[in-house]
């Protein structure tokens, strides 16, 4: 019995804290050692019931591919789930832009699937959560272990896969510059095994200390992002708007994922606000707080 025919809910973005890629592996995958930050930036999902079998996913500002998160997150919870999954159209309204490195679709899909679960009336286990993450992306399995509304903070490791859940802060503001230029992830990391073939002499925090640098204020950060140095020659917007906020007052800078929108971090709102008003006539930009 389906509780419900139509859902809805936010699909919040992240940003990265500290981002160290490692080197290719065997296995065509990288791991990495970061932070997950979810922020208040997020796309709609809007989940209905038809009468026919199968996924659907309309997006009215991007125009997505056949196969994408949604439809790969809906084929795994159907293997996983055990029951007769309905057809569901998927309706996505977008706040965050893609190729931002923000997490949109992977939070898109995550945040489907908790839709799916109500819809269905059932509870997927952590185990099968990450099977689903598995068969749709990296970042997914991240938001999969969010709260109940999608938000928190987490240690990433190995590629992704590996999520120990942490006590979030929510006391910072983020402005956000999108320079307006995609990074795609394929050619990002790509540009990452160039770097570090080339030798990697960034300073990172060891992976056992994230949490406790996390906790200082944030002008005593002292995180890295690998992609950053990897593509701030090939795409010198970033760059550009990397420097122009740090000539605000943010007590942080740095770029989120693997591009292309770049962060300052504040302590308060009304420092934030300021920054805003600096560079907002220059650059596309959204103030954002951490959730």
């Amino acid at each position: 019995m389906l509780l419900d025919s139509n859902v809805s809910a936010k699909a919040f973005g992240k940003i990265n804290l500290n981002l160290k890629v490692l080197p290719l592996k065997k296995d065509g995958f990288h791991d990495i050692e970061s932070i997950f930050q979810t922020i208040s930036l997020y796309n709609q999902v809007i989940v209905e019931v038809k009468n026919c079998a199968g996924c659907e996913v309309f997006c009215d500002t991007i125009v997505l591919p056949q196969k994408n998160t949604i439809t790969m997150a809906y084929e795994a919870f159907c293997q996983i789930a055990g029951i007769d999954v309905p057809g569901v159209k998927v309706t996505l309204i977008k706040g965050i832009p893609a190729g931002g490195g923000l997490g949109g679709g992977s939070s898109d899909a995550a945040t489907f699937i908790r839709l799916l679960q109500k819809i269905c009336r059932i509870k997927l286990s952590d185990e099968q959560l990450d099977f689903i993450a598995s068969k749709t992306g990296s970042d997914v399995f991240f938001f999969m272990h969010c709260d109940e509304e999608g938000k928190g903070a987490a240690l990433v490791s190995g590629r992704g896969d590996k999520v120990k859940k942490i006590h979030s802060r929510t006391d910072l503001y983020l402005l956000l510059i999108f320079p307006g230029v995609g990074s795609n992830t394929k050619e990002a990391y790509s540009m990452v095994d160039s770097f570090l073939a080339h030798g990697d002499k960034l300073n990172y925090p060891d992976f056992n200390e994230l949490e406790t640098i996390y906790r200082l204020p944030p002008e005593k950060w002292n995180f890295n992002n690998t992609f950053y140095f990897a593509l701030e020659d090939k795409i010198p917007e970033i760059k550009k708007a990397l420097d122009e906020l740090k000539k605000t007052d943010a007590v942080y800078t740095a770029m989120s994922g693997s591009g292309s929108t770049v962060f300052g971090v504040y302590t308060s709102l009304e420092n934030a606000k300021k920054a805003e008003q600096m560079v907002s006539n220059s650059w596309s930009v959204k103030l954002v707080q951490t959730l």
